[in-house]
């Protein structure tokens, strides 16, 4: 199972598209996926004092957080889909990791910090930006590679071998023709076929 995390306000959005095009694809090859819309569940990503107080237990009354826990748990890949906002990615996706990744859910730190999302083979993260993936890197604090995918989804006990990032640069000012190129090629950008564009 697939499950789609996806963290964008806009349905008229490129990340939309992009989120749309790859939906597309999994159902005319039959896969199965599903997709956590933060947006559309009307998510709260806020950590109230109640939530503290139940996160030091590992511990939530929020539904959502329980539903969200169950599809990750049934999932053996993840797509983050999102835009970057600020060199970082949206408030809405920090406040899911922050209140869904808990402690005997994600991680166990009882004899030593371990990763328990192991059993997640293949994670896939598509960010858009109006900046390219090495301005990013070089100029930004290297935010998906360095902190998200090396540290974050790594200390979740998902090796960063398991993760591609795909990046689509400049969004706010490249050509109509780029970006349905990249729509096009995005099947083959998922299955890692091909390189990047020299804006991604």
């Amino acid at each position: 199972m697939k499950t789609i995390i996806y963290a964008h306000p806009y349905a008229g959005s490129f990340n939309h598209e992009i989120m749309n095009r790859l939906s597309n694809y999994f159902s005319i090859n039959d896969e199965e996926f599903e997709i956590i819309d933060l947006y559309a569940d009307d998510f709260d990503p806020i950590m109230t004092e109640k939530d503290l107080q139940l996160h030091s237990q590992g511990k939530t009354s929020d539904d959502l957080v329980k539903k969200y826990q169950r599809r990750i748990s049934g999932s053996n890949e993840l797509i983050f889909i999102f835009p970057i906002w600020w060199q970082s990615m949206p408030a809405i996706l920090k406040g899911f990791l922050d209140k869904v990744m808990l402690s005997g859910f994600a991680y166990d730190e009882s004899k030593g910090w371990k990763g328990l999302l192991s059993y997640i083979k293949k994670v896939t993260v598509i960010t858009t930006s109006t900046v390219t993936k090495e301005y990013l890197i070089d100029h930004s604090g290297d935010p998906i590679q360095a902190v998200f995918i090396n540290r974050t989804l790594n200390d979740m006990g998902i090796l960063p071998q398991k993760v591609n990032w795909i990046h689509f640069g400049e969004v706010n000012t490249t050509s109509d023709s780029k970006r349905n190129q990249f729509l096009d090629e995005l099947p083959d950008l998922y299955l890692n076929k091909v390189s990047s564009h020299s804006n991604l």
